[in-house]
């Protein structure tokens, strides 16, 4: 007979939030939100994506996918004893998302600022077409901008789709070499968002808190995908911040900051604590 020891409860560990920045972007991006959850109630993890500033380099063995991304993620997850909240911004939010439909029985909480999640538009129908149209122009943009040499160009095409026209102009010298060299990956997260195979009904799964925000001015197929999630997910709650754009995490990151660590705090009260045999 075991001794009533192996059955103690041991202390669990403290949530693990996983916060995923946007593509061409850094894990500096949430500086605001690390203020938010102190060091005695949470472990923060902000890391680099393939290649970031802070990342790994992607090895090109084969085409890379959407769960390339993920993996080192669930690698996180995995080795986290305890519950785990996930937040993402626009590509890092796909990301968050394609990892909490991997991990779902782990996952307190999901948080994302107009997710990428490009996948999603074919198959909502009505606009949602032709704002599909719209990100396969602006992907291809980029693309014809690799094939011919014009780094800078299709930057500028990207930059100025997300923030804005004159965005790129407006931009330090150093901060556009930064971006101009980040562009080959851009297209592989295009390539990766466009044909990543989750379907919507995963979504309808999660047993989580799942808040979806939008800025009022960021365009129309973030707008569409963060809508249709949050209907999507029994405990999604769609938010709109008036006069933020798509960059909103960075040009509203303490209004942001501050919906995420009220879902963070949601997630906790829903979900039981973790709990392991010693």
């Amino acid at each position: 007979m075991w001794g009533s020891s192996r059955h103690a409860l041991q202390r669990a560990k403290p949530p693990l939030v996983i916060a995923l920045h946007c593509s061409g972007g850094s894990p500096r991006q949430w500086r605001r939100l690390r203020d938010r959850l102190t060091e005695d109630t949470h472990t923060f993890v902000a890391p680099g994506l393939y290649g970031a500033i802070d990342g790994a380099i992607w090895s090109g063995a084969r085409a890379f996918r959407l769960v390339d991304e993920t993996e080192p993620i669930l690698g996180m997850i995995d080795a986290h004893d305890g519950p785990v909240h996930l937040v993402g911004h626009s590509y890092g939010g796909a990301v968050a998302l394609r990892a909490a439909a991997d991990r779902r029985d782990r996952i307190a909480s999901l948080s994302l600022f107009e997710p990428s999640a490009f996948h999603m538009l074919p198959r909502m129908g009505g606009s949602a077409q032709d704002a599909f149209v719209e990100i396969v122009t602006l992907a291809d943009d980029v693309r014809d901008g690799l094939v011919s040499g014009g780094y800078q160009a299709a930057a500028e095409r990207f930059v100025d789709y997300w923030n804005g026209a004159g965005a790129w102009a407006g931009q330090r010298q150093d901060v556009q070499s930064e971006l101009a060299r980040y562009v080959p990956k851009a297209y592989l997260d295009f390539n990766a968002l466009i044909n990543e195979t989750t379907t919507l009904d995963s979504y309808r799964s999660f047993a989580f808190p799942v808040l979806l925000m939008r800025g009022s001015e960021g365009p129309e197929p973030t707008r569409l995908i963060a809508r249709r999630l949050a209907e999507l997910a029994p405990e999604g709650r769609y938010i709109e911040l008036q006069g933020a754009g798509h960059m909103g995490p960075l040009t509203h990151g303490d209004a942001v900051a501050d919906l995420i660590a009220r879902n963070v705090a949601q997630g906790e009260r829903m979900r039981p604590p973790h709990q392991t045999a010693a």
